[in-house]
């Protein structure tokens, strides 16, 4: 055979080969709608074939077979969102179909906020006991590993990736007391995160507000962070300061990410307390500056003005030495319980002391309670527990935490509207949820979370995009998307473009909108018509389907 005639024989088995390919019939074709890709391109019109989950042509497809037509005339056509901190790994095992995002039009959410579901071992699990009975969850896990391959064996509604959390291992090796590693300790915790790496944790995370993580120095951070960055990871952090000593805060994140050679995001942005207000322009030129001096660092927001937190973030660390059980004990005792109130109406830059955040009592309010005795108090304010109790609105605090096992979280509103509204405009600051897939039915139905669990992204599209116009609806989708899509490498999602996956939204967006409110959180948002997670409807027409088309994302350090 000459080489001519192999040429065209080749020639030809390759025509044939992309015409069987064009000729078969896309499992889904979106028409008419106006596609924003998510990169912060303007809209174009076009049509999109979905073929095995994912974006197999875009283009005029008005010739081609396909089993099944969405008509998305006048409306948005969009990746699916991003949630960069969404903290579901318990309650998906709830109810795996997570409402509250999708009809946000989530379609994969990050989670793993310096406690992740694992590393597990027994002690933690005893510990943490009265969270796992919340729930009615068996613990059946010890690796990431035996995690996912859970997930992946019961089904679920959005991808999800996961963070190992710093102070997981700490838990690991110390347990809940406020003491350093030795060099040997030091070496199991950072072995543990090799582990979680190989496992398909996408980085290291730190949330060292809370205890026992305060008790950790920066350098056993950037030794943790070191493991996670040989596996391509990235270190993510709630701050050690979020109010006074904020941007100090960002001087520790900076030095983790330059000494551990990994890049940075920080969670839920903020400046809290009013003593703090308008301070948001010094945290984007501190910011700003170190990205211009070759930093890799970023920050995602949930754009809300009140946070929400474990009620017993208000306690100083030094309290909470031992655990739950301890910071019990001493909130029972009279003389450790006067040094703790002491501390708390002391103002100090050595802890973040939220108590000193707020003008009062009336600036708390109750959110999940486990103590059925305590339910009345769900979505009620501190002032009003402390009326009903006739206490002081301090001494109610601390039996509110007695009585409820340290259990209950709370909505603290601490910031301003100008500051968080200036923090989601910046170019590198993507969207964050920093609450767990809830539903108004069933166990998680019985709560009262923040209203950012069930109305974030569709609050931003309706309040920020069409409201009051600081964002382009192209922007607002970018930060939606294609940005966090980048930080967190995947590849292959938070675009619209041909051999993505098809995790794409459709909404009309002057329609869109949150219902939640703080005193009435369980309302689903509205306007989402079809939600689709790898190329399956998990709304459709605006109902939801049942379908659990979710995937595990793991990241860049797996090894199956």
């Amino acid at each position: 055979m000459t080489i001519a005639r192999r040429i065209t024989l080749l020639f030809l088995v390759a025509v044939s080969s992309l015409t069987f390919a064009a000729d078969r019939p896309f499992d889904l074709v979106i028409i008419k709608g106006h596609i924003v890709d998510g990169t912060g391109s303007p809209w174009y019109s076009g049509d999109i074939g979905i073929r095995d989950g994912r974006i197999a042509a875009i283009g005029n497809l008005s010739e081609s077979g396909r089993k099944r037509t969405i008509d998305a005339a006048g409306k948005v056509i969009a990746p699916g969102f991003i949630d960069m901190l969404g903290q579901s790994e318990t309650t998906i095992l709830v109810d795996p179909r997570l409402p509250s995002k999708i009809f946000q039009g989530i379609t994969t959410e990050v989670t793993g906020e310096g406690g992740s579901i694992a590393p597990l071992n027994d002690a933690i699990i005893e510990a943490d006991l009265p969270g796992y009975e919340h729930y009615k969850i068996k613990p059946d896990w010890r690796t990431f590993r035996q995690y996912f391959v859970r997930l992946e064996k019961q089904g679920i509604g959005i991808n999800l990736a996961s963070y190992v959390g710093a102070t997981q291992v700490r838990r690991m090796v110390l347990g809940d007391a406020d003491v350093q590693p030795t060099v040997e300790q030091l070496e199991k915790m950072k072995a543990l995160v090799r582990d979680a790496m190989r496992e398909g944790a996408v980085g290291v995370s730190t949330s060292l507000e809370y205890a026992p993580a305060p008790y950790a120095k920066t350098e056993e951070i950037i030794a943790l962070a070191g493991e996670a960055a040989k596996f391509g990871g990235i270190y993510a952090t709630h701050m050690r300061s979020e109010s006074d000593s904020v941007l100090e805060s960002i001087d520790e994140s900076l030095r983790i990410g330059r000494e551990a050679h990994i890049p940075v995001e920080i969670w839920h942005i903020k400046v809290a307390g009013k003593n703090n207000w308008g301070r948001m322009p010094d945290v984007i030129a501190k910011i700003n500056q170190a990205r211009a001096q070759g930093a890799d660092i970023s920050a995602n927001t949930y754009a809300y003005t009140a946070w929400f937190n474990s009620m017993s973030a208000f306690i100083p660390p030094w309290a909470h030495d031992g655990g739950d059980l301890k910071l019990i004990e001493r909130l029972k005792d009279p003389s450790t319980r006067a040094r703790i109130r002491k501390d708390m109406t002391t103002p100090s830059k050595d802890w973040d002391n939220e108590w000193d955040e707020i003008s009062g009592p009336q600036d708390v309010m109750i959110g999940v309670v486990q103590n059925a005795e305590l339910k009345k108090f769900q979505g009620k304010r501190l002032s009003d527990v402390a009326q009903a109790w006739n206490k002081d609105p301090m001494d109610a605090l601390f039996d509110l935490l007695i009585e409820d096992k340290a259990f209950t979280s709370c909505a603290v509103f601490g910031m301003s509207e100008p500051d968080v509204a200036l923090a989601l405009q910046q170019p590198w600051v993507s969207v964050d949820n920093d609450s767990s897939g809830t539903s108004p039915d069933g166990i998680l139905g019985e709560e009262h979370p923040h209203p950012r669990a069930y109305g974030t992204f569709p609050r931003i599209l309706r309040k920020y995009v069409r409201e009051e116009k600081k964002l382009t609806l192209e922007d607002a989708i970018r930060k939606f998307a294609a940005l966090p899509a980048q930080r967190m490498h995947f590849n292959d999602r938070g675009v619209l473009k041909q051999g993505m996956w098809a995790d794409i939204v459709i909404f009309d967006p002057e329609t869109v909108r949150d219902l939640a409110t703080f005193d009435n959180p369980n309302q689903l948002s509205q306007g989402m018509e079809f939600v689709l997670v790898n190329g399956v409807p998990v709304i459709e027409n605006g109902k939801m389907t049942g379908a659990l088309p979710g995937k595990v994302l793991r990241g860049p350090g797996f090894m199956p």
